[in-house]
């Protein structure tokens, strides 16, 4: 069992909602795994060249290679450029000799063409004075296939690697099969497969290019629950043509891009905006449903498990600034899917208890996220979707259940981060608890909206209760057992820098702001901490400190070290969408110009 690093290896990546494709080797863009999310399994399905992809090393899934005039010239090997277009298709350029070498890889979406597939095109410009005659082939080995929840076990039976009429199949032995591949090229390219121990594949396309002369070759790659159903796909790709695949997903990742005035800040939301989008939401390949899920990205540690409160109030909102519809679906996907039990603990993807551990935050940030969704959206009909009021009676019901004895304060089980809580009553879940009570007021029927909390007066209770010192001055403290004992420990994902965005106190108020400066910043620092702090008096500051910061090749990691490079939980999708949000809110709403 294993969580890999992804720190030994820079990798590009990209991808849609079928398909990831984390591990693209900037030495050579060779392709060492791609994943696909499988329901049945409650996991991601990850086919690799090698049992060591991690670290770059071993046979790759998928090579380009090239040969000149019978020579074979390693790509990259005078290195290599990359650049990125809408933060999410790579693209490289390199030289062999005289042949100038581009490539790019992406997978096809838009709302006509999304599919479990990938395109790689490569385009040979001979910028020498003599004809040259090459061999460009896409080789590859299907050495491991695993599933991984949070960590990686092999699937256990042996690879195959098979020719169906000129397409590669890559596949399990056992039947029926989980998921299985399918590679293709264009007319003119001849596929080979060696079925042994290495499962072994080569598809090669043979030319002729004059001086000045230059040729664009694509090959094709798609998954599909088993070996006709993939070949078929591959096939029906091909057929679209990747000029047509290129321009269609060109336009709908335009179309998600975000604008915050100022270029570097664009870089960093829609990098983040984009991350989130592809990896933390994912079709599953067995029933073709949407789920949201911590991450896709193989290093991460969270895996595709998921929480209720990074789903709603990381993932979500995200996708929301780009794709109200998807949002919409996805909202209503967590409600149908883990609304029944909010709050629990942590869940596989399909709402299936992964681990137990309740949070209040975590029950209560349903009301949250619908609202922020009516208000940002305009979209109130939402609430006339049943599974949508059956919850928020739920939510009525449940957070009444844990309300103290005497005062009007709710408690919690465990801090957002999995952690025991340090003692019941956290000042952060009672300020999401009072925005909840908040929006229920406003949901429920005028009889149900009568028996809820006033949300002031829990938001009055917890100012009292929460009432701390330092150097002689007022500070909230983070949690208390109400019965004399306060805790100023900051609980995991959280920080009480983000009481401002629950409509706690204004953030100009003096005791959320001496509280806030008295944070500090231990190493290594929290980022969702750390954007939390956008709310905070050195907000500015912290802004400037994002858009700096090199994070995990551009998009979030759970810790950073003071320049913000990750340091743990590399990977994080559900916390690029919380990163994403921020910023956008804080140039749009807060004013911020980084």
């Amino acid at each position: 069992m294993t969580t890999p690093s992804a720190a030994s290896v820079p990798w590009q990546l990209t991808g849609n909602h079928w398909l990831s494709v984390p591990c693209i080797h900037p030495a050579d863009a060779s392709i060492h795994l791609v994943s696909v999310l499988h329901h049945g399994s409650k996991a991601a399905l990850e086919f690799a060249g090698s049992p060591d992809w991690q670290a770059g090393r071993g046979p790759a899934l998928l090579r380009p290679t090239l040969k000149v005039d019978g020579e074979r010239r390693e790509l990259g090997a005078g290195g290599m450029a990359w650049e990125r277009a809408f933060a999410w298709i790579p693209s490289f350029a390199c030289t062999a000799g005289d042949i100038a070498v581009n490539g790019t890889i992406w997978c096809p979406y838009s709302r006509d063409t999304d599919c479990a597939g990938m395109v790689y095109v490569l385009t040979l410009e001979n910028r020498g004075s003599v004809r040259r005659e090459l061999e460009c082939a896409m080789e590859g080995v299907l050495g491991s296939r695993d599933l991984r929840v949070r960590t990686s076990r092999p699937v256990g039976d042996r690879n195959r690697a098979l020719l169906s009429d000129n397409v590669v199949v890559l596949e399990g032995e056992r039947q029926p099969a989980l998921a299985a591949l399918a590679i293709a090229g264009e007319d003119g390219t001849q596929a080979a497969a060696q079925d042994g121990d290495d499962a072994s594949f080569a598809l090669t396309r043979r030319l002729t290019l004059e001086p000045g002369a230059r040729a664009e070759l694509a090959f094709y790659l798609a998954a599909a629950p088993e070996r006709d159903g993939a070949a078929a796909a591959v096939r029906a790709i091909r057929a679209r043509g990747w000029r047509g695949l290129f321009s269609a997903t060109s336009e709908t990742l335009a179309a998600l891009q975000q604008s915050t005035g100022s270029e570097s800040l664009d870089r960093l939301v829609n990098r983040n905006l984009v991350f989130a989008y592809f990896y933390s939401v994912a079709r599953a390949l067995d029933d073709a449903h949407f789920y949201i899920v911590h991450s896709r990205a193989p290093w991460s540690p969270h895996g595709v498990t998921i929480r209720d409160w990074t789903a709603l109030m990381w993932t979500i909102p995200a996708v929301q600034l780009a794709d109200g519809a998807l949002a919409r679906e996805l909202l209503l996907r967590m409600f149908e899917l883990h609304g029944y039990w909010p709050g629990r603990g942590t869940n596989y993807l399909d709402g299936t208890l992964f681990a137990s551990g309740f949070t209040l935050e975590g029950m209560a940030c349903y009301a949250l996220s619908l609202d922020r969704f009516i208000r940002d959206t305009g979209d109130d009909r939402v609430v006339e979707e049943p599974v949508v009021g059956e919850t928020m009676y739920l939510l009525a019901e449940e957070i009444g259940l844990r309300r103290h004895p005497r005062f009007p304060l709710y408690s919690t089980d465990m801090d957002l981060g999995g952690n025991v809580a340090e003692l019941p009553f956290s000042l952060h879940a009672n300020a999401v608890v009072a925005q909840a009570l908040d929006v229920l007021k406003r949901t429920l029927d005028e009889d149900s909206a009568r028996r809820v909390e006033e949300p002031e007066v829990v938001r009055a209770a917890a100012s009292r209760h929460f009432a701390a010192e330092a150097d002689g001055k007022g500070i909230f403290a983070s949690s208390s057992d109400l019965a004399g004992r306060v805790s100023q420990a900051a609980p995991d994902n959280g920080s009480l820098a983000w009481l401002p965005a629950y409509d706690f106190v204004p953030r100009s108020d003096s005791t959320y702001r001496r509280t806030v400066r008295a944070m500090g910043e231990p190493a290594p620092l929290s980022l969702s901490e750390q954007i939390g702090k956008l709310y905070g008096p050195d907000g500015e500051r912290v802004l400037e400190w994002l858009r700096r910061a090199p994070l995990d090749g551009g998009v979030a990691a759970a810790f950073t070290d003071s320049d913000g490079r990750a340091v743990d939980g590399r990977g994080d999708a559900a916390l690029s969408g919380l990163l994403a949000y921020t910023v956008w809110y804080a140039a749009h709403v807060m004013g911020f110009s980084g």
